[in-house]
């Protein structure tokens, strides 16, 4: 369980201070599947780095299964069972697939099980296990491959900042399948920050963040009518899109 307590989170802007997250409690129980949307700006991808310890809270607490890591590090948090995926995956010039999918699961994984978890996010294993994560692989391929390192990791949470920037319809279409599988297969918590409605529609429970605070959470199946049925949803979630492009 992750529990978020009182959570603010200030920056420097020139010469003031600029509160990003005010105030904000959160639980995101064992095995759910949380998305988290709003308005650009409205502390969305603040908040996922908060619970990675990529940036720490001004105040408040973070806890993870009952034990409080707000001053824990990255690395710490990793080893406790929480993995973040970027917006924008990471290349690794000379590192191949087969590497990485070690790398992430901290130990000399086999040949097979890292083909099982290339299979898993839809890669032909034989295509890819060898080659080097860089510029040839597309922001799909790459997504998927990130995707497949967290299941190596065999983290209890998946935290994943807008899966679906920079990558085609076609990718994106692949990308939903990928997240279904996740949700039916494994009792690990998975939090996506995303506008997408494809992604609105498989979650358990929505998260609505606006301006640094949070304006509804429940149940998808109350909050995403509430979404789709005002007609202003961009006041709400700045925008809900089915497509696999950005409307940013």
């Amino acid at each position: 369980m992750l529990e978020l307590k009182d959570i603010s989170f200030n920056v420097q802007d020139e010469s003031k201070e600029k509160e990003i997250i005010r105030h904000l409690d959160l639980t995101i129980d064992d095995g759910k599947f949380v998305v988290v949307t709003g308005p650009n700006g409205g502390g969305k991808s603040t908040m996922a780095k908060l619970i990675a310890g990529i940036e720490t809270p001004t105040e408040g607490k973070i806890l993870f299964n009952g034990e409080d890591i707000t001053d824990k590090s990255i690395t710490e948090r990793a080893n406790l069972g929480i993995s973040f995926a970027f917006q924008q995956p990471a290349r690794f010039k000379g590192i191949t697939v087969l590497d990485l999918l070690r790398i992430a699961a901290a130990k000399q994984l086999s040949v097979s099980a890292c083909c099982e978890f290339l299979s898993e996010v839809g890669l032909c294993a034989r295509d890819y296990i060898n080659r080097e994560v860089n510029a040839s692989l597309s922001g799909g391929e790459l997504k998927r491959i990130e995707i497949a390192t967290v299941l190596a990791r065999g983290t209890q949470l998946a935290i994943f900042d807008e899966p679906e920037a920079g990558i085609d319809l076609w990718s994106f279409q692949n990308l939903i399948r990928v997240f279904e599988r996740m949700r039916t297969a494994n009792t690990r918590s998975i939090l996506i920050i995303s506008h997408q409605e494809r992604i609105l529609e498989i979650a358990d429970e929505i998260v609505v963040l606006a301006n640094g605070s949070i304006t509804k959470h429940g149940p998808r199946e109350d909050i995403l009518p509430e979404l789709m049925g005002t007609g202003d949803a961009v006041g709400v979630c700045g925008c809900l899109k089915r497509g696999g492009v950005n409307c940013d």
